[in-house]
């Protein structure tokens, strides 16, 4: 099963190394492969985003949200049959999200919200003094394993919200900004799920 992260910036690169460092078979998309070092000693390959896609099972898409579009109306075709996990935010847009654009381009591929929620930081070191961040998505339940185990391989720790729950997953990200931003608390701000047990209430 191998990955295209589709972006080389520093949310694309930071995913796309952990992805690699933790033994996922992965594969950058970039514009300049040749000259391209998001790779760098994880592992990963990079290629053109159109060799990119046609290696992959699952394709994450870390670039800006204004080049989405574009990237979706060009390679929708390639990705029929792919699991296509969104981490891109349009901020500022009436939905973050691009669930809608890849059912207009993409219709034959399964839509996962992922790896939007906290800031790069975050993704990068998720560890807060010993305890991992979660890290909340939506997906096919058939896909479960696949976007767990790339969640896994950051060090966070995979909380589900169910199927077709895009706008729930960015009501974190709305909350991660209302905390993080608005209120000041810093980029190094993340959540955690706390569940008590039957037997203890």
């Amino acid at each position: 099963m191998t990955t295209a992260v589709i972006g080389t910036g520093f949310i694309g690169g930071t995913l796309g190394r952990a992805f690699a460092r933790a033994g996922h078979p992965t594969v950058f998309g970039s514009r300049t492969p040749e000259t391209d070092t998001a790779a760098r000693d994880s592992g990963a390959t990079t290629a053109t985003v159109a060799e990119a896609i046609a290696q992959a099972d699952t394709v994450v898409l870390a670039i800006p949200a204004t080049a989405v579009e574009e990237l979706l109306a060009t390679y929708g075709d390639a990705l029929a049959g792919k699991l296509v996990i969104d981490a891109a935010n349009n901020v500022g847009g009436p939905v973050a999200h691009h669930a809608e654009l890849v059912a207009r381009y993409a219709p034959k591929a399964r839509y996962a919200r992922a790896f939007n929620t906290l800031g790069g930081e975050n993704l990068a070191d998720p560890d807060f003094d010993g305890t991992a961040a979660d890290l909340f998505y939506s997906a096919p339940r058939s896909d479960r394993p696949t976007i767990e185990a790339l969640i896994g391989a950051l060090g966070l720790r995979p909380m589900y919200v169910g199927e077709n729950q895009q706008d729930t997953v960015d009501g974190v990200l709305r909350l991660w900004f209302a905390l993080a931003i608005t209120q000041g608390h810093g980029r190094h701000l993340a959540f955690r799920t706390l569940t008590r047990s039957a037997e203890s209430s």
